[in-house]
């Protein structure tokens, strides 16, 4: 489940109804109903949040967000960039904790987060959306 009050357009989600399960990117929120429109490959829908799950973090998701990817030798950090914005992974493959930065803002991540908790968090430091480059 995703809080609702972390529901923004334009962040991906996994949408449950009947048992069935399907990545879309939410278009609207209905502050008054608590409702999100989510727009999957089938079509978009209204959910409650409570049918929401983040998409797990992972190489694939910050390729899919148009970051590259620089490896500087097996045991060296890791590092992903879109423009001026940076993510460093202390371990390879290792998405538990890392740091992320745009010009002088420098944030540290001790946890796992999902795709969207990442698109909040570069909107908020960049001002600019983080959408998919493909749809899923």
């Amino acid at each position: 489940m995703i809080r609702f009050n972390d529901c923004k357009p334009g962040d991906l989600v996994v949408a449950e109804y009947e048992g069935k399960e399907w990545e879309g990117e939410i278009v609207e929120v209905n502050r008054e109903d608590k409702e999100v429109c989510v727009r999957t490959e089938v079509q978009e829908f209204w959910f409650d949040p409570a049918h929401l799950r983040g998409i797990p973090l992972n190489d694939r998701q910050l390729s899919l967000l148009g970051f590259e990817k620089q490896v500087n030798g097996n045991d060296a950090p890791v590092k992903y960039c879109k423009g001026a914005f940076r993510i460093m992974l202390p371990r390879a493959e290792s998405f538990d904790e890392f740091e992320m930065w745009y010009r002088e803002d420098r944030r540290h991540i001790a946890k796992p987060i999902y795709v969207h908790e990442l698109q909040n968090h570069y909107r908020d430091m960049t001002k600019v959306e983080l959408n998919a480059n493909v749809a899923h």
